[in-house]
């Protein structure tokens, strides 16, 4: 059996994710296996929880002043100190005394003073953009570097071959080094 026989074999015998782990320099597989779990990680994180639904907790206001910002001043409403904030604040302590959640006080928010009011821009819409584009561009730079990472390696290998060698001492030169030496012990 020739050894190209033998390699055929073998491929054909030994499972596709082996043979993708071989074409692949281990760096490359690193950078994806990385990018895979942060991908992973974000979208568990940003998942809301199963049990979120059935229990509504109790809005207050630090929690609220914290996502919504003052109108007039443009920074949160936690800082602010304006009649403006002090207005927004008596309106969400209103909705708060009412029983509402936080999301009805958002909302009645942003019917009252339109969208600017909230923090963070909304996950719908052209406003899913904010969320998007940062999430793209990490993506973009990981795939990137994955690309480039291999080819970096390979250059600086290459570059540490073809460097020569230091020369050999002499041994006019090796005596001279050895005498200096021994007078610095």
């Amino acid at each position: 059996m020739s050894a190209r026989q033998r390699r055929a074999r073998t491929r054909a015998a030994t499972p596709r994710r082996a043979l993708l782990a071989r074409r692949l320099p281990a760096a490359t597989r690193e950078v994806l296996a990385l990018a895979l779990v942060a991908l992973v990680s974000g979208l568990a994180a940003s998942a809301p929880p199963a049990s979120a639904e059935s229990v509504k907790p109790r809005a207050s206001l630090p929690q609220i002043q914290r996502q919504v910002m003052c109108v007039t001043c443009k920074i949160p409403l936690m800082v602010a100190d304006s009649p403006q904030a002090d207005r927004e604040r008596a309106f969400i302590e209103g909705l708060i005394a009412k029983g509402e959640d936080e999301a009805q006080i958002k909302d009645a928010l942003v019917a009252q003073y339109g969208p600017a009011v909230l923090a963070l821009p909304a996950t719908h819409g052209f406003d899913l953009t904010a969320y998007l584009v940062p999430l793209a561009a990490v993506l973009v730079l990981l795939a990137t570097l994955a690309v480039l990472l291999p080819r970096w390696r390979r250059h600086a290998r290459a570059q540490a071959a073809s460097r020569a060698p230091a020369a050999a001492l002499s041994a006019t030169e090796a005596s001279r080094l050895d005498a200096d030496l021994k007078r610095f012990d």
